[in-house]
């Protein structure tokens, strides 16, 4: 008899059209599968559209044995699913702050720190009064990002001006109009949680009669190769999204091979890549 192949779950909660649009996933799948696949370890991916869905897709693959370990992403404070997976018994390892995790493994970016970097580069440029279009604020990375930039702005004295999206184009383009027209002043830079509501930004900024980066600079988050498509080319707080994926799929396969590790592997740095937008 031979031996049932090992795989790893990923489970995205997201609606489809956001999850087509969404390079930071596509990237991310690559860099696991680098790991993955030369260790003779498949990839099982599934989307769901909410958190009960995902939920019962580990009561299912645990009842069935389909995998031997899982990755959870976009957590919020006192996620269920780190308990969930305990109980049932599945090897995991947290995409986010340990603070999430409750002592899995975990891969970590520091969001706060980095949200602070970016404000930190537009206060350099003379930018006294900044947005921010955030992602979905229940996840935990958001809040951490979010407290960031709020803190550093608060310590340099700039006025922030914040709107929240959902990591959809059409919520970038609405939270961009929503921060054009704050009251009073209006930013001249906005920073994004990601880079499809970037790109979305640009178009709402364009069609208010405001120019980039003449008017308004814009800082995109990941550093996909849409930024560097669109015009003007997007400045970006650019992470490797890949290598997070391959440090995903390393961590994973110790969690395999010893499920009382916990272990915290720290991402690298992101860095401020300058382009157009903000020159």
């Amino acid at each position: 008899m031979t031996q049932e192949p090992q795989r790893v779950g990923l489970v995205l909660t997201r609606p489809s059209q956001v999850l087509g649009e969404e390079p930071f996933y596509h990237e991310f799948i690559e860099g696991l599968e680098r790991v993955l696949t030369p260790a003779g370890v498949s990839l099982l991916v599934k989307v769901v559209t909410d958190r009960a869905a995902e939920s019962a897709t580990y009561e299912s693959w645990a009842a069935r044995e389909l995998v031997g370990g899982v990755i959870l992403v976009d957590l919020v404070p006192g996620d269920d699913r780190v308990a969930q997976v305990s109980r049932l018994g599945i090897p995991a390892v947290v995409l986010g702050d340990p603070s999430t995790a409750d002592g899995l493994p975990t891969v970590w970016t520091d969001d706060a720190g980095f949200g602070r970097d970016a404000v930190r580069y537009l206060a350099g440029r003379g930018h006294t009064v900044i947005g921010h279009v955030t992602g979905t604020m229940t996840f935990a990375h958001t809040q951490l990002r979010r407290g960031g930039i709020e803190a550093e702005a608060a310590d340099r004295g700039l006025t922030l001006i914040t709107a929240e999206g959902d990591y959809s184009q059409e919520s970038g383009w609405a939270a961009t109009a929503a921060v054009l027209a704050a009251r009073p002043g209006r930013p001249t830079a906005i920073v994004y949680d990601n880079d499809i509501m970037a790109v979305a930004g640009l178009a709402a900024i364009r069609e208010h009669g405001v120019r980039v980066p003449a008017d308004v600079g814009v800082v995109a988050w990941d550093d996909s190769a849409q930024c560097q498509l669109t015009v003007p080319a997007l400045s970006a707080m650019s992470h490797d999204v890949g290598r997070i994926g391959e440090l995903s799929g390393n961590a994973v396969l110790a969690a395999m091979r010893d499920p009382t590790a916990h272990t915290v592997y720290e991402a690298p740095k992101a860095q401020i890549v300058e382009r157009d937008s903000t020159r």
